[in-house]
């Protein structure tokens, strides 16, 4: 028995060891930069979402494929390409694309910027649906096989209700807002979009199919009215979208790198994937600079969290977790400027709160720049507003300057399940937030009061923070969203760009040269499979389940209840 229990913990030892030296191992060599052959072409295979954050990077032997692509890193990887002389064209392969039109924005205007280095980009599509052949208009020329398909038929904004489904289950939602545009709520008490809802959506697509038909004009040389009668006629063969110029040629891939080869002219090109790429530190060509700018991301729903939160979930975005990033960098002497990258449909008060408290702190002790990404709306808008610049794309979501409060009442589904429940209880409105009872007249009118106290507050923040009076700021906010041209027009944010704009702010606030590059330093940085194993998960598998069905709806922070700043609805426009 003896050598029984010696062998088995050998065994269990030896196999401690060989996890450690794997982890060791790959922890030791995973930022090892590639060797970037003379003549190399950097190949942009893009898929899925883009996000913010960065994502957990797997080692290879568990399947992981190096580091994993973001906004930033995209941008990043765009100028150091423009600056490496090994590289001498870009090819974008695009497919399945969920970013969201701001994002595209960023990557297109990326585009745009490498293409003045002189070297070529060339796009290659497989089936490209309207984000796709959107970014591809950015490129030189644009391929497509012979038997594919254009799938450009414009847009379209979906808006999802379940109220007939509610009604089936005996579940009542009560919501009460403050703000007639703040139509949080309406997906579970309505079949059918509101007047205001409708009114908001239509000025939303409409700006959004301008943009389109704009950027596709000026990538294929046509007037936006020829844009438009094409569209129309859309989708396309790949026949018909070479006839109407969508398209350059309909070619096989390796015949298009065969036109690029004898384009450069340099001989056979070396393929290079973005994965490697990504690990080239930008001092490997020339773009290192002295002066550290952190950018510090705030992407997802927003709730309080836990103490535990350390800023680097990708599903969420916690106070807890985000104000622990914010004081690092406050209290890091090297840091010289701060951008704070939002892309938030904003969530919990009480956290929007709190971030809004932390980033005020921040932005007296150090040079501070908002930048807003695809959504920066309700408690994502409200963390914004410290007085410091903010830069917005012409396709953000912004504002939904407003507040709600929602709780289920399960009282019918629960007759239905033949699950009753009794109750003892002291204090008149103890019920107020319990899933069995209803609210009375008294409770909503109480409610009504308390919204009512968080919308003068949310809007005088903001009209603080703009420089402007309540009676200026409160027609634009009622719970409205605005795209960021909109929200330019009317004074909710300062300038249109992105990564770029914000730097070039940052810098001029930090007193650094404009023409002198910088560092930027990410939080939360890069994390490894060894972080997470390190760290107790905290995710709830309900919320993740239904984010999996619902996409972006937050339905966590609406099962929880309270007063919430959040978008008043969601949508994809397709």
């Amino acid at each position: 028995m003896g050598k029984f229990l010696l062998g088995l913990a050998t065994g269990l030892l030896l196999v401690f060891l060989t996890v450690v030296l794997i982890f060791f191992a790959a922890w030791r060599f995973r930022d090892r930069p590639p060797d970037i052959a003379d003549n190399s072409v950097l190949v942009l295979r893009l898929q899925g979402e883009i996000p913010e954050k960065p994502p957990v990077e797997m080692p290879a032997f568990l399947g992981g494929d190096g580091p994993r692509l973001t906004v930033t890193g995209f941008w990043m990887t765009l100028r150091k390409a423009a600056a490496d002389t090994h590289i001498k064209a870009v090819v974008l392969e695009p497919e399945r694309l969920a970013a969201g039109w701001a994002k595209l924005e960023e990557m297109r205007a990326d585009l745009d910027q490498f293409r003045k280095s002189g070297k070529p980009v060339y796009a290659y599509l497989r089936t490209p649906g309207t984000r796709e052949y959107y970014l591809a208009t950015a490129a030189d020329r644009i391929y497509l096989g012979g038997s594919d398909l254009v799938m450009v038929r414009g847009l379209r904004a979906e808006l999802m209700f379940f109220k007939k489904t509610l009604d089936k289950l005996g579940v009542v939602v009560e919501v009460e807002h403050a703000g007639k545009y703040k139509d949080y709520g309406d997906m579970f008490t309505r079949s059918d979009m509101s007047a205001e809802t409708r009114d908001v959506m239509n000025l939303l697509v409409d700006d959004l199919y301008g943009n389109l038909v704009a950027k596709i004009a000026a990538g294929r040389k046509k007037t936006p009215e020829e844009v438009r009668s094409i569209i129309d006629q859309g989708p396309f063969t790949a026949t018909q979208a070479q006839k109407a110029g969508l398209v350059d040629a309909l070619k096989y891939e390796d015949e298009m790198w065969g036109e690029l080869k004898d384009r450069l002219k340099t001989g056979e090109p070396h393929k290079v994937a973005l994965d490697d790429y990504l690990k080239v530190p930008p001092e490997a060509v020339g773009l290192g600079g002295k002066s550290r700018i952190a950018l510090v991301v705030a992407e997802g729903e927003i709730e309080r969290g836990d103490a535990g939160d350390n800023g680097a979930d990708e599903s969420k975005l916690t106070s807890y977790g985000f104000n622990k990033l914010l004081r690092k960098v406050r209290n890091d002497a090297t840091i010289q400027g701060v951008i704070v990258r939002i892309d938030s449909p904003g969530g919990e008060v009480v956290a929007s709160d709190e971030m809004w408290r932390e980033m005020s702190l921040l932005s007296r002790k150090k040079p501070v720049v908002i930048s807003m990404s695809d959504v920066a709306a309700s408690g994502g808008y409200d963390m914004a507003m410290t007085g410091d610049p903010i830069v917005a794309y012409p396709q953000t979501e912004t504002g939904s300057i407003g507040v709600v409060f929602g709780k289920p009442n399960l009282h019918g589904l629960y007759d239905k399940l033949g699950i009753t429940k009794d109750a003892v209880e002291r204090g008149k409105h103890a019920d107020v937030e319990s899933d069995y009872t209803p609210l009375t007249p008294e409770e909503r009118e109480m409610l009504r009061r308390g919204i009512d106290e968080s919308y003068r507050d949310f809007v005088n923040r903001v009209a603080t923070a703009r420089h402007r009076s309540f009676n200026e700021i409160e027609p634009l906010a009622q719970g409205r969203v605005w795209l960021g041209d909109q929200a330019k027009e009317r004074g909710l944010v300062d300038e249109l760009g992105g990564l770029d704009t914000a730097i070039d702010l940052v810098k001029q606030k930090a007193k650094i040269p404009a023409a002198e590059h910088v560092s930027l330093v990410m939080y939360p940085s890069r994390r490894s499979i060894v972080d997470v194993l390190l760290r107790r998960g905290a995710d709830d598998p309900l919320q993740t389940r239904l984010a999996q069905v619902f996409g972006r709806v937050p339905f966590h922070a609406w099962m929880k209840g309270g007063m919430l700043r959040v978008m008043p609805y969601w949508f994809t426009v397709q």
